[in-house]
Order: C-alpha cells, then sequence, then structure tokens
C-alpha cells in the first residue's frame, strides 16, 4: 500500500492537502455552529455576532493556508513572517468590533445610565432608549434617533441628569442663561423667582438657580427644572427658556420706563 506513494511522490501531498481542508471545514462548521448558539443565548446584537464569526472564520482561513503552506515547502522563517502579518490583518480586521464587545460588557457593569435615563453624551441629549453591547440608541429632544458605539462613549463625557441620591426617580435637568449687565442682578432674579413660581405647583420639586459666572460682558445662570418622566423635558425646557426669555424683557422693559 505504501509503495504506491513512493512511486507517485505528490501522492502524498494530495492526502494532506485533502486532510488540512476537511479539517478546516469542519472546524468552520462547528465553531460557527457554537458561535449562533452563544448569540442567540446571550441576544447579542447581529453585527456583533457577525463580526465574531467573521474573526473565527478569518483565524480558521489563516490556519489552513499556514498549514498549506508548510506543505508545500516553504521556509519556517516564512511562514512565521506570515502568520505574524496575517495575525495582525485579523486583529485589524476584528478590533473595531471587539473593542465594541469590551466596552459594552464595561458600560453594562459599570452602568453610568440606564435605558430611560435622559443623558448628554458629548454633544448629543436625550433619554437612552436602548443599551447593547454594540451601541446605545438615544431619542434626542428633536424626535431622531442617535445610535453611538459603546466604544466611542468611554471617550466622551456623559452626564447623566438622574439624581443619584434621590429616593424616588427625579431628573434635575439645568438650563444654560446669560444676561447682560443692563439690568442689575436683583432684577434678574425677580424675573426667575416668578418664573420658579409658576412651576412650584406643577413640578414634583420647586425649580432652582443659581448664578455660576460673573464676567464684564455678562452674568451666567443655570435655572434648574426637576422633573420624574425625562419625556416631560422635551415640552418643558423651550417652554420655561421662552417664559424666561418674556419675564426679562418684561423686568427690562418696566425699567427703562
Amino acid at each position: 500500500m505504501f509503495e504506491i506513494f513512493a512511486e507517485i511522490p505528490y501522492l502524498m501531498t494530495i492526502v494532506w492537502l485533502i486532510i488540512i481542508i476537511i479539517v478546516a471545514l469542519t472546524l468552520e462548521r462547528i465553531i460557527t455552529r457554537q458561535l449562533k448558539r452563544f448569540i442567540k443565548k446571550t441576544e447579542m446584537p447581529p453585527d456583533v455576532g457577525n463580526g465574531l464569526i467573521l474573526t473565527a472564520r478569518l483565524l480558521i482561513l489563516l490556519g489552513a493556508v499556514i498549514a498549506l503552506l508548510h506543505l508545500g515547502g516553504v521556509p519556517s522563517d516564512i511562514l512565521v513572517s506570515f502568520s505574524a502579518l496575517g495575525g495582525a490583518a485579523v486583529g485589524f480586521a476584528s478590533n473595531r468590533t471587539l473593542g465594541n464587545i469590551v466596552a459594552g460588557i464595561y458600560l453594562l457593569i459599570a452602568r453610568p445610565f440606564r435605558v430611560g435615563d435622559y443623558v448628554r453624551i458629548d454633544s448629543v441629549e436625550g433619554i437612552v432608549k436602548e443599551i447593547s453591547i454594540n451601541y446605545v440608541k438615544i431619542r434626542t429632544p428633536a424626535r431622531t434617533v442617535v445610535s453611538i458605539s459603546t466604544q466611542r462613549i468611554l471617550d466622551k463625557e456623559v452626564t447623566n441628569y438622574r439624581i443619584m441620591s434621590s429616593e424616588t426617580k427625579l431628573y434635575r435637568y439645568g438650563i444654560e442663561l446669560n444676561f447682560d449687565h443692563s439690568l442689575p442682578a436683583e432684577k434678574i432674579e425677580t424675573a426667575l423667582d416668578g418664573v420658579a413660581e409658576r412651576y412650584a405647583e406643577v413640578l414634583p420639586r420647586k425649580p432652582t438657580y443659581e448664578m455660576t459666572k460673573l464676567t464684564r460682558l455678562e452674568r451666567n445662570y443655570i435655572f434648574y427644572i426637576y422633573v420624574e418622566d425625562p419625556e416631560d423635558l422635551f415640552e418643558l425646557q423651550p417652554k420655561i427658556l421662552r417664559e424666561i426669555t418674556e419675564a426679562w424683557e418684561k423686568v427690562k422693559n418696566e425699567a427703562q420706563t
């Protein structure tokens, strides 16, 4: 039987070629099947799951190619260089997916915010509608949904407007206000007091304010409103801002007459 391999030198190479292909295909099917079960069990987002499957297939393909090159008599130093290059390519291709997975797991464990919270992530603010391993979806005041990758969130400043020490679910949202020096602080705060009193019985807590900065050109205030349902902020923020503007203009006109 073994005399056949001696008479046909390339027959052994063909046999090993077939074995490598069969092993690679078998591994690909087994690993893909197991990954699909894991993805379904953990309810992993489709894009993340597809990224994991693609990474596994690339690794199997890389191993099969290296085995074939070795079978073809390629020197070991070239194989090492090729495997390093292939590993770097696979790592680069899967870096974003794996980075998002790690970042998503961190967010799920650390929980800087949860679904339903009103947050600001960099320049995007709104209500968190979904948290997955790969993305966080936020519904903005413009009623649009913005998806932010979890890896990007770790590099951005995150503000959660939920009051952590509150016994009940309460959010405090600050409206930034800038006034020039045409009116004294007493007149400005009278206007702010009027708006705060108007909402004292409407909101779960009476609005408050504080001066945050004083410059040569203007006074900066933050007017805080408190809500239990963050959806209310979509309507209250522009409404209260308009009422503050009207109250300030009224006081200013009275001072000029």
